[in-house]
């Protein structure tokens, strides 16, 4: 775990933590001083350590919607940092070896960063109401087959409602968590289709352009390929998955996104993208996945390298060597450019 705090002190350190990460190792880095970033980290919300979890803070704040796309992309971006840098890049067609390379092993998170994630995740689902239960199954979990076993349910919707927590979204009418993602989904259809004040709201994905802090989702069970699929089962469960756009990199055509439980982690995916009649980049589909939603976040607009904006990335930038984070291409942003002040 490398301390942005103290950042001189860390540079040798990663420096060879970078040079690891080439070859496939995770880079860890300690989320921001909160005077820096004001993000509480999601373990403040949990009591007891694996085993014995608990709830003790639901709380969200409610802020106001200038700011909210950095807000949310700042949030991820940290999360994203803070479980090791994973990139997985569906731009470039997957291969028989590494199908079965996947299966061998799902999680991309070795024993010892489950442990030391353990109270993150619970934190996730403590922005997520009515999981207790959840918690306490895991609990069960941890006792029966030991500390570093798996989360028994899946967290990305989990994930999704703490960043939407923690960036202000604290009212039920304008973001509605849930322990899984048909529920907000169902909230952004229904305030395209009636109005309200939700937060995001629902498009077939290629309808409208793409920003950083919108999400994009997939559905697998079914596998849906439209909102006027979603639409028929309203309310009903699903097993759908949902990601923060970060960045839009029109010249790569691809989208930057970060979820969670992402092969067990909070990661980044690179999505295949297109620029269509209109102008604009949308998502493609990948292997055999498609898109079928667009929610797109009720906010002003940022830079489409919000990623590169975020403080976590500008904290790095202090400490990176040139050739930067493997599998990303990062475009450094100074001050001068009209980014984050940079104040190594």
């Amino acid at each position: 775990m490398i301390h942005l705090g103290k950042l001189a002190g860390a540079i040798p350190v990663l420096l060879m933590s970078l040079c690891g990460a080439a070859a496939g190792q995770s880079v860890p880095l300690d989320r921001l001083p909160e005077e820096v970033l004001p993000v509480r980290a999601p373990a403040e919300r949990i009591g007891g350590s694996p085993g014995t979890m608990q709830i003790l803070d639901r709380s969200c704040p409610v802020l106001p919607a200038a700011g909210l796309r950095s807000r949310i992309v700042n949030t991820a971006v940290q999360e994203w940092g803070y479980f090791g840098f994973t990139v997985l890049d569906y731009t470039v067609a997957e291969t028989g070896t590494r199908r079965s390379s996947s299966r061998r092993r799902w999680s991309l998170l070795d024993p010892e960063d489950a442990l030391r994630l353990a109270g993150s995740i619970a934190g996730y689902w403590a922005a997520a109401p009515d999981s207790g239960w959840i918690l306490q199954r895991q609990n069960n979990r941890w006792k029966a087959s030991g500390l570093t076993s798996r989360w028994r349910d899946p967290w990305s919707a989990a994930f999704i409602s703490w960043v939407m927590c923690e960036s202000g979204l604290g009212e039920e009418n304008r973001f509605a968590r849930a322990v899984a993602h048909h529920t907000y989904i169902d909230q952004a259809i229904l305030a395209r289709d009636n109005g309200s004040e939700a937060a995001y709201v629902a498009f077939d994905t290629g309808r409208e352009p793409v920003l950083p802090g919108d999400m994009l989702c997939r559905g697998s069970r079914p596998a849906y390929r439209s909102l006027a699929e979603r639409r028929d089962h309203l309310g009903v469960g699903a097993r759908t998955h949902c990601d923060i756009v970060v960045k839009v990199d029109v010249a790569g055509e691809r989208f930057h996104v970060i979820g969670g439980n992402v092969r067990g982690t909070v990661g980044m995916k690179l999505l295949p993208a297109a620029v269509n009649d209109a102008g604009f980049l949308i998502p493609e589909p990948y292997g055999r996945r498609y898109l079928f939603a667009h929610l797109r976040l009720d906010a002003p607009p940022v830079p489409l390298d919000a990623l590169d904006r975020s403080p976590t990335m500008v904290a790095l930038d202090c400490i990176r060597p040139a050739g930067g984070l493997p599998g990303i291409v990062y475009q450094s942003v100074s001050s001068e450019s009209g980014g984050t002040a940079n104040t190594c």
